[in-house]
Formats: structure tokens, sequence, C-alpha cells
């Protein structure tokens, strides 16, 4: 018999609906060469707010990792919510598959729009991109947040048994699950206090709507991230830079959020929020947009930044 209800579209509608009622609205760029971007922009743009870009992480699509930050954040910015290639309505056919291709992609959007000015907040993948847009981008980019995002890891450290896996086929089998057993590991890594009931009929509809769509080019998007991947090869960035961390995560280790702060050096933040996992975003959203909103509207005097490295919320 044909499925006649769907929990995770009807719930991906509801996010639709918010994100339009906030003062959003759902829009394309074709970019020319096989690639478009699908981006939720203001309705109205307003000149005397600061620019916001959020970037979204491998969960999911950008609704789904952003929807609880929306209302808080766009009476004082104007925000801007993109999928990233391969997730949402946003996709190419170009073969390139790292970060810095991502970002170098939003870049061309946010032109398009008009954007040449922003503030960049990017959550666990998304901070990859965010950093390398920092990077890429130096101009454009004002602030910069990371939220849990292992920018600083090296291939050698899975080898090392930095992470709950061993290889970057499990990793991968985990962050883009394919079995309600492997959505219950993935909610097992990611929360310091991860739900315990989850019917299989919801994780298996959870799979259908978001986890099935563009699988290869996914696995390739994390394939890239670690491929000899080594810190001497990252370059650094001078914008000031708040990283925000879950204690608990293990995902990215908590390790990586102090490398992260060494790299950048004095230019950088680091909040450590307690009892929290990788999912920030989900365990802590209130905690966690009030040190975004506060670090990019009104941030610390720079010679007072370096000594931050253990605020715990």
């Amino acid at each position: 018999m044909a499925k006649c209800f769907s929990f995770t579209a009807t719930r991906d509608w509801c996010f639709r609906l918010s994100f339009s009622r906030a003062g959003l609205r759902s829009t394309t760029s074709d970019l020319g060469d096989g690639t478009v971007m699908h981006c939720w922009i203001p309705r109205a743009h307003k000149e005397d707010k600061p620019n916001l870009l959020l970037l979204h992480g491998i969960g999911a699509n950008a609704m789904w990792q952003w929807a609880d930050f929306i209302s808080p954040l766009i009476a004082r910015f104007n925000v801007y919510v993109p999928d990233l290639l391969f997730f949402g309505d946003s996709y190419t056919t170009r073969p390139e598959r790292s970060e810095s291709f991502q970002a170098q992609c939003v870049m061309r959007m946010m032109e398009a729009y008009g954007v040449s000015r922003m503030n960049v907040a990017g959550i666990s993948y998304g901070g990859f991109v965010a950093y390398r847009i920092a990077e890429q981008f130096p101009a454009a980019v004002e602030r910069l947040v990371l939220c849990c995002a292992g920018v600083c890891l090296e291939d050698k450290d899975m080898e090392d048994g930095m992470f709950q896996v061993r290889s970057v086929e499990e990793a991968m089998s985990i962050l883009l699950p394919q079995t309600p057993e492997k959505v219950r590991e993935l909610v097992r890594i990611s929360f310091a206090k991860p739900i315990n009931t989850m019917p299989t009929c919801f994780l298996n509809d959870f799979i259908d709507v978001m986890c099935t769509e563009h699988l290869q080019e996914r696995r390739e998007l994390i394939m890239a991230l670690h491929k000899d991947r080594k810190l001497s090869d990252l370059p650094k960035i001078t914008q000031p830079t708040l990283i925000i961390w879950g204690e608990l995560d293990k995902i990215f280790p908590l390790e990586l959020a102090h490398r992260l702060k060494r790299h950048i050096g004095e230019s950088a933040e680091l909040v450590i929020l307690k009892d929290t996992g990788h999912a920030i975003n989900a365990e802590k959203p209130k905690e966690m947009c009030k040190y975004l909103k506060s670090f990019l509207l009104d941030p610390l005097p720079q010679n007072e930044k370096s000594c931050n490295d253990n605020k715990i919320d």
C-alpha cells in the first residue's frame, strides 16, 4: 500500500512556513555552469542591518538546522540561509567536491544578491565552508562563527584513535544513515543526552525523505574533507572569530576546538558549552544564539579575546 503520510515531509513543510512567516523567501540562483543554489533570503533587505550568512552541516537541509535561530536573528540581521550543494534544492553537474568549491559557489550566489560584505556562521560541515569563505574572500567577511567544525582535523587523527570510528567508510555509514539503526547510532554520538525512543517507521521515513537523494555526491563531500588533510596546509585567517563547541562532542572531539583556537590565534575566542554534544544547535539553541548575537553585535575588545578559552555555559 502506498504511503499516504510522511512525518518528515510534513515537518519540512512546517519549516518552510515558519521561514516564510519570519520574513524570508525561497529563491534559486543559476550560476551558469551547471550549478544551482537555493537560498532563503530577506523579503525586504534593510541597508541599516548587518548581513548574516548561515551555513548548515551534513545532517539535513538548511531549514532543519537553523529553524530555531531565524526568529531571534532576523530582527537584527539581514539573514541568508542557503542549502549547500547536494542538499535541499542546490546541486551541481561539476565534479568538484571540496569545501573550497562550496565556498566559491556560496559567494557567487551572494554576489548575485548584491551582498558584498557579511558575517558568516557555520555549523559542522558548514563551518568548513565558512572558514574557506573567510580565507578566500577576506574582504567580504567581517566576523566568523564556527560551531563544532573540525576544520583543523588531519587525516592521521583517525589512525591515532581520536574519533569514535576507525575509517572514513564507517563515518559515512553513520553520517549518511541508510538504516534505522544507523540513524539511532548517529543520534547517540551527536547528542550528550540522546533520545532513546525513536520508532522505526519514523526513522525509515526520515531516511526516505532526507538521506537518499545525492547520496553518492554527499559521500564524496565527506571523502574530500578527509583526504590528505594536514594542518600545515590550512591557511590562517585574520577575521575576528568565535568558536562554539560542545564539551562532550564525539564527532569532532574538544581537542579540535583547542587546536583551531591555537591555529587562528589571538583573533579567535572559544566558548565551550557544558554537557553538550555535537548537535549544539539542537541541544542548546538558546545558549548558542546568545553567544552568536553577543559576538556579532557587541564583540569583545581584541586584546580580551585571547583570554576567553575556557568559557563554560
